[in-house]
């Protein structure tokens, strides 16, 4: 069940239904490293074709060569470190300030050539050659020379001042503008660093996930060692017991059944979810009956907590007068699997039992058993749940009824 999930990338509403908030936070978990699995086997496939493509490119001839300091190591320097380092904010106030003065001086320059050439122009006629009057006249017409050199030194002097002062202005303006473009590119890289420390947080987050997943693999493989060391236990004490003159009877074959046989030999794909109470019947009948599911581990008799396809307010209702550690196990109403409920100290808690690949296993667990009673008596010694408090199955949940529920499951 939990490896069709991986490989759909999905999961019913009603599987999901079934599941509580810890088998929800496994499953996510396992989901979220099969989608990086992918996501790396995706990288390296492009890395490798990507390589390819580049191989018959011949290589560049260019390269880098680093600046040597004297003790024969790259040189580095760290704006900042030195005493006679500026401030930051200090060199890019001059650097802007000294941009500001080239771009008003050339500006400057190119309108003090035009008010020149103008000035040229309105004093162009006023100039008179001493060849051009008589002799008599020579004082009279240097006397106007003179007046109109003086009146041209004035405009240019007017004009000087007045390039200067709009000199002046204009480099303040360029300055106050190239001060608000750092501004907003200041608030850009703010608006980027957010961006990146929420992304260092989503990373962050995504580690946290990983260490959880490894702490919940590190305690299933410790669980399962446990189970092995209980296995290897309950063998040596089975060949102690064997002298025993009435041991338990052996379990009861297994009946072939043909119809079952051949589905699976025919490679049919079956669902995991169903709504007809008739198929899932037919499914513990065909499949479940003959491993015994529900049965005590002498295959005796049915088990005191095992109970037919009732509904979650049913199993509810029947632990709700118990104490922490009541439980019992129900066949599931939606799917192919079986329901574990338990009374703990906040209250009844459902955990799904898949029972494919004839073993039977908590869903996100990677403990495998081969019944249903193997379970049971697992969890009775060892917690169901590695976070918070440690839960045990105590006391089964019989049957209240003169009629078991799971009458039609064996009829």
């Amino acid at each position: 069940m939990l490896q069709q999930i991986l490989a759909d990338m999905y999961i019913e509403p009603e599987l999901l239904s079934e599941l509580n908030e810890e088998q929800k936070q496994v499953l996510f978990l396992k989901m979220r490293e099969e989608q990086i699995r992918r996501w790396r086997e995706r990288e390296t496939r492009l890395e490798k074709e990507e390589a390819a493509r580049l191989k018959d490119k011949k290589v560049s001839a260019k390269f880098v060569s680093w600046m040597k300091g004297l003790d024969d190591d790259v040189w580095v320097w760290v704006m900042g470190e030195h005493r006679d380092d500026k401030p930051y904010d200090q060199i890019c106030d001059e650097i802007m300030a000294e941009r500001a003065a080239l771009q008003a001086q050339r500006e400057a320059e190119q309108l003090r050539a035009r008010k020149e050439a103008e000035l040229e122009k309105r004093f162009s006629g006023l100039h008179v050659e001493p060849e051009q009057v008589v002799l008599s006249d020579q004082l009279k017409a240097r006397e106007e020379q003179r007046r109109a050199d003086e009146e041209l030194e004035e405009e240019r002097r007017k004009a000087e001042e007045e390039l200067r002062r709009l000199e002046q202005e204009r480099k303040q303006q360029i300055y106050i503008s190239l001060k608000e473009k750092q501004c907003n590119k200041h608030t850009h890289d703010q608006q980027d660093n957010h961006w990146q420390q929420t992304l260092q947080k989503s990373k962050a987050a995504d580690v946290r996930r990983r260490s959880l997943a490894k702490q919940t693999m590190e305690d299933h493989r410790r669980r399962s060692v446990k189970a092995l060391e209980r296995g290897r236990v309950a063998a040596v004490t089975k060949a102690f017991a064997s002298s025993n003159p009435d041991p338990n009877p052996p379990p009861k074959p297994k009946p072939r059944n043909t119809s079952a046989a051949l589905s699976r030999k025919a490679g049919m794909r079956r669902s995991f979810s169903t709504s007809s109470r008739d198929h899932i019947i037919r499914w513990f009948r065909e499949e479940q009956f003959p491993l015994r599911a529900g049965f005590q581990s002498d295959h005796s008799r049915i088990a005191p907590w095992f109970h037919g396809i009732i509904s979650r307010e049913q199993a509810e209702a029947l632990l709700k007068e118990g104490g922490p550690g009541l439980f019992l196990v129900r066949v599931s109403e939606r799917i192919f699997g079986y329901v574990l409920s338990y009374r703990s100290k906040e209250g009844v808690k459902h955990l799904l039992i898949d029972a494919s690949e004839n073993c039977y296993m908590l869903l996100g667990d990677q403990i495998r058993f081969t019944s249903l009673s193997e379970l049971v008596e697992y969890h009775q010694v060892e917690p169901l749940s590695s976070c918070g408090e440690e839960e045990f199955l105590l006391q089964a949940c019989g049957q209240t009824e003169a009629t078991a529920d799971y009458t039609e499951l064996f009829t």
